[in-house]
């Protein structure tokens, strides 16, 4: 059985490393390593979930590894393989987690079950929309679909996540060399089952101001993300924010969704370790 302090690592490397790859536009030199990889620390602050009005600060650990293959490759994005035309499209894999939660915290969740950490990982078909002239901004939209499982000795499926987004990339954010800001927004869609885990009430576990509450699928609110990044020759650093509305989704009367906003936020350093001998040319590198 996994510890709880391990498991709240677990889920919040899995955040850290899903959230903060918005960046991820460009090439700063006329060469790269076919491989790269790093390690270093940062932190993340956040409430406890979508809904929530407690929320926690916790240090985790930060990998840096970048692979530059020409049909598999894996960086800040994640791992995926180039099965399409990258100058149109991609299909990627899209992955992102929930850290627990322990009930006694909130007073919303009192006398009910903790909430296990979860991982999400499904394909997401990225769509190239527009790049200037020089490469160096880039407008996409992203169809990323994930199945979340919990994280715990014996794994269950909770459903089914639908994250459509727009997401722009620029390099050399304001003439500095090397900064990169990425930023997305869209939608979320959940099904029943994935609504229901967090925000359903059973009949055993409704009081006088927690009523019984079955949760439905569609709607989930929309969100908005902001990464910074920069790869310095030595290490890399970066840092996220992202806001979401719960306004208007389907779970929105649950008893447990004490408010319409949820926050997030995260920063890292990396220091490089290793890298290979090998240089690719940029022309093999996407924006």
């Amino acid at each position: 059985m996994i510890a709880p302090s391990r498991r709240r690592a677990v889920a919040s490397l899995l955040v850290l490393c899903g959230l903060a790859s918005a960046t991820r536009v460009g090439a700063e030199t006329p060469k790269k390593p076919l491989w790269e990889f790093g390690l270093g620390i940062g932190a993340l602050a956040f409430d406890d979930y979508r809904g929530a009005t407690t929320g926690h600060v916790y240090p985790v650990p930060v990998p840096y590894f970048d692979y530059r293959g020409h049909i598999f490759r894996a960086d800040r994005d994640g791992a995926r393989g180039v099965l399409f035309n990258r100058e149109v499209a991609e299909l990627n894999v899209s992955v992102s987690a929930t850290t627990p939660v322990r009930s006694s915290a909130t007073s919303a969740r009192s006398g009910m079950p903790n909430l296990r950490p979860t991982v999400e990982l499904g394909p997401s078909l990225d769509l190239h929309l527009w790049k200037s002239a020089g490469r160096n901004v880039r407008l996409d939209l992203r169809l990323p679909v994930r199945a979340a499982f919990t994280i715990e000795s014996s794994p269950r499926s909770i459903g089914w996540i639908f994250a459509p987004r727009i997401n722009l990339d620029l390099l050399d954010v304001g003439g500095l060399a090397g900064w990169k800001l990425g930023t997305l927004a869209g939608p979320l869609f959940g099904d029943r089952r994935y609504h229901e885990y967090f925000y359903g009430v059973a009949p055993q576990f409704a009081t006088a101001e927690r009523p019984v509450y079955e949760a439905r699928g569609g709607y989930a609110g929309s969100q908005v993300l902001i990464a910074l990044s920069k790869r310095f020759p030595r290490y890399w650093v970066g840092a996220f924010a992202r806001h979401d509305w719960l306004s208007g989704a389907v779970f929105e009367p649950s008893p447990l969704v004490q408010s319409r906003n949820y926050w997030f936020g995260g920063l890292g350093v990396a220091w490089m370790i290793g890298q290979s001998s090998r240089a690719v040319d940029p022309g093999d590198e996407r924006l």
